[in-house]
Order: structure tokens, then C-alpha cells, then sequence
């Protein structure tokens, strides 16, 4: 099993042990609506790529600080989010919603079901990220 410490910096390693995946709580809602845009093509091919092996159903640990998503962000700045009040909130709520503890593991389906379940059917998704700038990207999901 994973150690899920704040002090470990999995914005450089996003794969543990070759096979688990380190996935930001919120993460599961930006990837449902995911579309090809973003905030650079660096970004942009890196998530992609992301979500690409993700539909393989690895197994993920679910985390609230940076992922392997946020390796190419540019408000990554040295394994911090610059936005780290907001989207912990964020974090927040979707462990919250979801059931879940920072640093559960488990298939990446079973997590995007529960997002799907608690947050999406139930039209939840705006209570909980509504500030985000990429919000308008967020109307219909990808399944």
C-alpha cells in the first residue's frame, strides 16, 4: 500500500510501484469533461496521455495535493498549486461527496463510477467548482 505523506512530491513521480496511479481528488471531475483544451499544449498532451492510460483502469491512489496532471500545469510552481486554497477545497469536497480518505486506492473506473454517481447524476458538480476558471468547459461529460 501506498504512503500517502504531504511531504512527498508526486508532481515528478505520478507513477508508484508501476502500476498506481497518484490522482488528485478533483482531477476526477476535470476528466470527465476533459476536450482537448487547457491551459498549454504541453498541458494539453499531458493530460491526454493521462487520461489515455487512465481508460486502461489502473489502479489509482486518490489524493488532495499535485498529481501527475499537474506535472505540466503552470500554476505547478516546484510541486505547489499557486491555486492550493481553492483546489484543496475542491479535493475536499469530492473525497467528502465520494467516501472516500486521501490515499485510497482503488481502479480507476470504480473511482470515476463514484464521481459519476455523487457528484455528476445528481448535478453536484457546480457546489463544488463553479470558481474554476475552466468551469463553462464543464456541461456535459465524457464517458
Amino acid at each position: 500500500m501506498i504512503e500517502s505523506s504531504h511531504s512527498e512530491d508526486f508532481s515528478k513521480d505520478p507513477v508508484q510501484n508501476d502500476s498506481t496511479y497518484i490522482l488528485r481528488a478533483h482531477h476526477g471531475l476535470c476528466l470527465s469533461f476533459f476536450k482537448g483544451k487547457g491551459y498549454s499544449s504541453r498541458f494539453i498532451t499531458n493530460m491526454t496521455n493521462i487520461k489515455n492510460r487512465l481508460n486502461e483502469n489502473p489502479l489509482v491512489c486518490i489524493i488532495s495535493k499535485t498529481d501527475l496532471i499537474c506535472r505540466e500545469c503552470p500554476n505547478n510552481i516546484e510541486g505547489k498549486c499557486k491555486s492550493e486554497p481553492k483546489v484543496a477545497e475542491y479535493d475536499k469536497q469530492v473525497l467528502s461527496r465520494c467516501n472516500l480518505t486521501d490515499g485510497d486506492i482503488m481502479r480507476f473506473h470504480d473511482f470515476y463510477k463514484l464521481v459519476y454517481q455523487k457528484i455528476l447524476l445528481p448535478g453536484k458538480r457546480e457546489e463544488i467548482c463553479a470558481s474554476c476558471q475552466w468551469t463553462s468547459l464543464c456541461q456535459t461529460p465524457h464517458h
